[in-house]
């Protein structure tokens, strides 16, 4: 069987679903080289900075892990801005939500947020509220996205920081996404077989 026969996916056959489930799997299989390909774009992209936007990432995450952080914070580093190219208006969900199933729901709403915290550096100079972070004060995960921001995000746009290239995070990368967490009802619903 090469294609399913059905039209509709209501018309499939058991046989036809346990086929397309052997396909995405070897798909899914392929997931980090797909990541590593999209960082690797992201050296083109975002010019007048004094780094590239890989190479801020490339910095967050050698930051990160000279710092003792887990590889999932360490991968969280490395693809918080991956969504720049094609979510400029909203980075920060896509990245998160390539992220979510792999990582604590701590990572997740940190990478989720972070575009509103790193604002405090820089929002004012164009007549932004540097502290619009300030409406997540209460949240357990405030004191994590100001953290990250600083240590990970603002201070990774240095041309002399001697960075880790692109190839030393694949185990990284391979360890977080090996297999997706159960995470709650509707991860389950959604991401569970067929």
């Amino acid at each position: 069987m090469k294609t399913v026969q059905f039209t509709q996916m209501a018309d499939g056959t058991a046989a036809e679903y346990a086929f397309l489930d052997r396909l995405e799997d070897d798909y899914k299989a392929g997931l980090v080289d797909r990541i590593l390909v999209s960082l690797e774009r992201l050296n083109q992209s975002l010019s007048g900075y004094r780094v590239s936007r890989l190479e801020h990432c490339l910095q967050a995450a050698t930051r990160a892990h000279r710092d003792g952080k887990s590889e999932q914070w360490i991968a969280a580093a490395l693809l918080h801005d991956l969504g720049d190219e094609l979510a400029p208006y909203s980075h920060s969900e896509m990245a998160a939500a390539i992220l979510r199933p792999f990582v604590s729901d701590e990572i997740y709403w940190v990478v989720k947020h972070h575009g509103i915290f790193q604002m405090y550096y820089y929002a004012h100079y164009s007549g932004g509220d540097r502290h619009a972070r300030e409406v997540y004060r209460d949240h357990q995960f405030y004191q994590s996205a100001v953290d990250f921001c600083h240590h990970y995000d603002q201070n990774c746009f240095d041309p002399a920081y001697q960075s880790e290239r692109l190839e030393f995070f694949k185990p990284i990368l391979e360890t977080v996404f090996a297999k997706p967490r159960s995470f709650d009802e509707e991860h389950s619903a959604r991401y569970g077989k067929r």
